[in-house]
């Protein structure tokens, strides 16, 4: 397939391009670099079968030559209010991305008769009510809250799809991402992976923002990748949970990071300054995917940890 990605220089999207390259597809990478790095397109570099074009989605999109599946991976993804990519420093262009982006992508999809694919978000179910949240939950966001521009543009950008898929006729899917890590995550990403596995290889304490009790779960960006593919060759249009279901406090994931890289610093217990709708407790219900896409992750918290603390070190020039 002649395949459009779009923020193709994002965590996400650079796994996508190579993993879609390394099956045979042609790849078309976008991105304007907002919080794209240029750096993780590097493995693509030279492929023939690699074309990049950079382009803001929130603007008209035209690409030359037949497109037969579209992925809109273009969006600001942090909740850290001190990142510079952080979405809360990016209000309007989150929104943009997520509403005009979407409405862009999905012209060219009707226009060349493609499939489409849109990177919705656990955001989408706000601080949950559901535990674990299954898609069929309706959720539970503040419209009008700090994280709502990236909450709402999703939600949005996912109606959006719908009325595409049900009036267009569009061949459409939507897959809802839980937390996900591995290599080429930004490091001053202000997350907790990138900001505890740089504490800990610096030996420094790692930040704990109130009493650590608030839970996530964690996929690898492999696993993750896997099953967007699957999602992808299937035909369901309804939305799709993928992520890992194993929850586990952040108190004990730092702990867990301590070990695995050998810091022999305590943590560091700080005011709570996390946003004010942040959600308390996040896993994902992935029974559609295991029924319908016969997926689930595989990689080991601790051997995702190992496979992707090799890349800080490398980012951050230290050696062995």
């Amino acid at each position: 397939m002649r395949i459009l990605i779009t923020g193709a220089a994002g965590f996400l999207g650079s796994h996508l391009c190579e993993y879609l390259i390394n099956k045979g597809h042609f790849v078309i990478g976008m991105d304007n670099f907002i919080t794209g790095n240029p750096a993780n397109l590097t493995p693509m570099a030279g492929n023939q079968n690699f074309l990049f074009i950079r382009h803001d989605v929130s603007n008209f999109i035209f690409v030359p030559g037949k497109i037969d599946a579209i992925l809109h991976f273009a969006s600001p993804a942090s909740p850290n209010p001190t990142s510079p990519y952080g979405y809360t420093n990016l209000p309007i262009q989150t929104m943009k991305a997520g509403a005009m982006g979407t409405h862009n992508t999905l012209g060219v999809a009707r226009a060349h008769n493609a499939k489409y694919l849109l990177a919705s978000t656990s955001e989408i179910y706000g601080d949950p009510l559901e535990h674990p949240q299954k898609e069929t939950y309706w959720g539970h966001v503040d419209p009008i809250g700090v994280r709502s521009v990236y909450d709402e543009a999703k939600r949005f950008a996912e109606a959006l799809v719908m009325a595409y898929h049900r009036y267009h006729g569009i061949n459409s899917r939507i897959v809802r991402i839980f937390n996900t890590y591995g290599p080429r995550m930004r490091l001053d990403d202000g997350r907790v992976v990138p900001n505890f596995i740089q504490q800990a290889l610096n030996h420094e304490p790692l930040t704990i923002y109130g009493d650590g009790q608030q839970t996530r779960s964690f996929c690898f960006v492999e696993d993750l990748i896997d099953g967007i593919y699957r999602l992808l060759m299937s035909d369901e249009s309804d939305p799709v949970n993928i992520g890992n279901p194993d929850e586990i406090t952040i108190l004990d994931f730092a702990k867990i990071i301590n070990q695995i890289i050998g810091n022999p610093t305590e943590m560091e217990y700080l005011p709570d300054l996390r946003l004010g709708d942040d959600p308390q407790r996040r896993q994902p219900d992935i029974t559609r995917a295991k029924s319908i896409l016969s997926w689930e992750p595989h990689t080991s918290l601790e051997a995702g940890i190992r496979a992707t603390v090799p890349y800080f070190k490398e980012k951050m020039g230290l050696h062995e």
